[in-house]
């Protein structure tokens, strides 16, 4: 054999090999990659909102349904759901008017693996009573929702919701109220009125001491919502 012929076979088995070196390298941060992204995924699943037709049998709850949310997490398999009385007279509360009553109920329940039943495990409650002028009370639409903000694979579940007892033009108390397992934060303040095009006033609030201490991706949330429903227009 010449030794050109040699030299052209020595040259092709470098280039073989270097070329399958290059290939593993490749393969090799495609995989960190893929596992970098699993680790960095969002842990809750299965989120969707479901009717009440839908509840399991055995969740128990004051007023009208309003909405419920279903979701799984590292917890485990969860539902919250809101409901209202609407404006009505109860038997709960002290009259000394002819003023009428008004509840908001907030409930979640988690499904306990040995004996496959949902068992509560926080619940909200506000209410109204003895209003004898203009009664509120109501969860905002739209602000009902499960988030992972922090990325922990626990879920946070948020309730915003207004009430308010006067017969004039003024704001209404605001609330939001957020849970991540079993840890409450609030969010609270007032609406802002607008007594004309030019002029309004109210719009205040104030975070719990949980909330100034939870992660900023929790207050901008908070923030978020609050300034989408904060305005009520005459």
């Amino acid at each position: 054999m010449s030794k050109g012929a040699c030299f052209a076979i020595l040259l092709f088995l470098l280039l073989s090999c270097q070329t399958k070196v290059k290939n593993e390298i490749s393969v090799k941060d495609d995989l960190t990659e893929n596992v970098e992204t699993q680790k960095g995924e969002d842990s809750v699943s299965a989120v969707k909102h479901i009717e009440q037709k839908d509840l399991p049998s055995g969740l128990s709850f004051e007023g009208k349904f309003k909405d419920a949310i279903k979701w799984k997490d590292t917890q485990g398999e969860h539902i919250a759901l809101i409901t209202e009385t609407g404006i009505y007279v109860s038997p709960k509360f002290k009259h000394e008017s002819d003023g009428g009553d008004a509840e908001l109920f907030g409930y979640h329940y988690l499904l306990n693996d040995k004996s496959e039943q949902f068992t509560l495990t926080w619940k909200v409650y506000d209410f109204i009573s003895d209003c004898p002028v203009d009664i509120f009370a109501e969860f905002i639409d739209n602000t009902f929702k499960v988030t992972d903000l922090d990325k922990n694979g626990i879920a946070e579940v948020w309730i915003m919701y207004m009430k308010g007892c006067h017969g004039d033009v003024s704001p209404e108390e605001m609330k939001i109220i957020m849970y991540q397992g079993d840890k409450k934060y609030a969010m609270r303040g007032e609406n802002k009125v607008y007594l004309n095009k030019d002029e309004t006033y109210g719009g205040g609030f104030e975070f719990d001491d949980n909330f100034r201490s939870a992660p900023k991706e929790f207050r901008e949330f908070a923030l978020s919502m609050w300034n989408e429903a904060i305005d009520e227009k005459l």
